[in-house]
């Protein structure tokens, strides 16, 4: 599969600066022209950068080929630098001898371990594109994802295994494209295991690939966007690239051979694959790495491995915030607490700051832009995102009347820079709407102070967020209208409280003549979704959805 860049138009105009202080220098956050208003970071652009994602990440590899940098919990195994680089040589090599070439897909299903990020650095050696799928996901979700992405190979768990097999087995278009099912830790019947790539004696490496950086797509996760089903995120090598270029400045730089990062997101999410799986290989710091989340174990590793850096999300925070067991462990390495994936009330990040001593600092980014744009640093402001990165740009709009909004004033924020995404697959119409003159319109609404930094209030989207997960409505809509029962539904977003964000809630318009309880939608919408999309909100049985005159279920009129 070859895609085509989508081409973002470049808005140059004479400005005018208004200057503050930062950093002890002067530099212009605000810049206003004309009576319009651009926000930019405190921090000086970088030079962008054309090099592979290969290449770039190679030569940091080789700068810290002696470092420890991945440590996989579980098992206690640990790679260097050069161990990565040399097994991120022979999986390229093994992918070639597969048939596997550039342009082409391959997906990885499933949970965090070491040979996720060596086999993605495999793959953008070679032009391959990496689509990361939910490890949670039911076989009808992976499905769709596979036969969508068009992905020639999938790599998987034991565990999982039987997951891919029934999407496969459901899915004609899916099962006729997929060529090589891998399994990372064993061996199955009818399958490769991962060990076998770690066998190849290199001579295939593909030398001197020719990979256009704007235009050759590294990665593809899925994102739900602002409407609709999951689309497919086309992030180039020059996008990902730039970000964590970007990502080498003040507070979101480590400290090379010494800070320790908690890996404890799901590296199928841009926030850990980007942010914790790469940026840290990037910068020559260890990363401890964990499946899944457990309570105890989570705060012994912290302990043991005298961690510094943890990246969480709401959720996280607020059980650190909560836990009766800080005691138990010594957390006195932690320097430092990131969240992100979903907004974080100031009292939670307050309650953690008192516990532990400890700044908890937020972060802002979409999967569209790889994902990083805001980030918190000192001076520290509470329940804001932060500023901008370097070569980021952001306005503030009206987004009913698209009028430029100054400082202080509320709106949709629009994003600009290197690292927003170069469209969704297979949807040209979607991306003109989320895109426009290369300035990404996030659909969350906010503001941004005088020195720049970034609040959010609210969002247009009618995206979900539950615990930092994203629950599309249309897609559980699609769902519910396929229960013989059921006439027509439509599904809201209710908000419950810090650290969960809001639950999916469906009302539903019965058949005439058919009869159908709560508990039945509830167990038939579980059946079908992973975990986090169940319809925690409950059922509201209606005579009618409320639409316009286009169809567009009026949302609101059921709030």
């Amino acid at each position: 599969m070859r895609l085509k860049m989508v081409r973002h138009l470049r808005i140059t105009k004479s400005l005018a600066f208004r200057t503050i202080w930062t950093d002890n220098r002067k530099w212009d956050v605000v810049v206003e022209n004309n009576g319009e208003t651009m926000i930019r970071s405190p921090y000086k652009d970088v030079p962008e950068i054309n090099q592979s994602f290969g290449e770039f990440m190679f030569s940091y590899l080789g700068k810290f080929s002696k470092l420890e940098l991945l440590v996989d919990y579980p098992t206690g195994r640990h790679y260097t630098g050069s161990k990565v680089k040399d097994c991120a040589v022979k999986v390229a090599s093994a992918l070639s001898r597969m048939g596997l070439q550039k342009g082409d897909v391959v997906l990885i299903f499933a949970s965090n371990c070491p040979e996720y990020p060596i086999l993605f650095l495999a793959c953008g050696v070679a032009g391959i594109a990496v689509s990361t799928a939910n490890p949670v996901y039911t076989p009808g979700e992976l499905a769709r994802q596979l036969a969508h992405s068009e992905a020639r190979a999938v790599f998987t768990l034991k565990a999982m295994l039987p997951t891919v097999k029934e999407a496969l087995s459901g899915n004609q278009e899916a099962a006729e494209r997929v060529k090589h099912i891998i399994v990372i830790d064993g061996e199955a019947d009818k399958c490769r295991p991962f060990s076998s790539l770690l066998d190849d004696d290199g001579q295939m490496f593909p030398e001197n690939t020719d990979i256009d950086t704007r235009g050759t797509i590294l990665t593809l996760p899925y994102s739900s966007g602002t409407t609709g089903l999951p689309k497919g995120v086309m992030l180039s090598h020059f996008n990902m690239v730039n970000n964590l270029q970007q990502a080498m400045c003040g507070q979101m730089k480590f400290h090379t051979g010494e800070d320790i990062l908690m890996g404890l997101l799901p590296f199928y999410h841009i926030y850990g694959l980007t942010v914790l799986q790469f940026s840290p290989l990037t910068q020559g710091t260890k990363l401890i790495i964990h499946p899944k989340f457990e309570p105890e174990t989570f705060l012994k590793s912290i302990e043991e491995h005298k961690v510094t850096y943890c990246h969480l999300v709401p959720p996280l925070v607020l059980f650190l915030a909560k836990s009766r067991d800080l005691g138990r462990f010594n957390l006195t390495s932690i320097r430092q607490f990131v969240s992100g994936g979903a907004p974080l009330g100031a009292g939670v990040s307050s309650d953690l700051e008192k516990a532990l001593g400890v700044p908890v600092l937020q972060a802002y980014g979409l999967t569209e832009s790889s994902p990083i744009t805001h980030y918190d640093e000192k001076p520290h402001r509470q329940g804001t995102i932060g500023r901008l990165i370097p070569n980021t740009r952001a306005m503030v709009m009206d987004p009913i009347s698209g009028a430029n909004l100054p400082v202080g004033e509320t709106g949709e924020i629009l994003i600009k820079g290197p690292q927003i995404m170069m469209g969704y697959l297979k949807n040209k119409e979607a991306t003109d709407k989320t895109v426009r003159d290369g300035w990404l319109y996030t659909g969350d609404i906010g503001h941004v102070d005088a020195d720049g930094y970034f609040t959010i209030s609210d969002r247009l989207k009618e995206l979900i967020k539950y615990k930092g997960y994203q629950v599309a409505p249309a897609e559980l809509e699609a769902l519910l209208c396929t229960h013989p029962a059921i006439q027509d539904a439509a599904v809201i977003g209710l908000s419950v409280g810090e650290g969960v964000g809001e639950v999916p809630k469906a009302f539903v318009v019965a058949k005439p003549g058919h009869n159908i309880s709560m508990e039945e939608v509830l167990n038939f919408v579980e059946k079908n979704v992973a975990p986090y999309k169940k319809l925690r909100g409950g059922v509201e049985f209606i005579d009618q959805i409320p639409k316009t005159a286009s169809g567009k279920i009026l949302r609101r009129m059921l709030r």
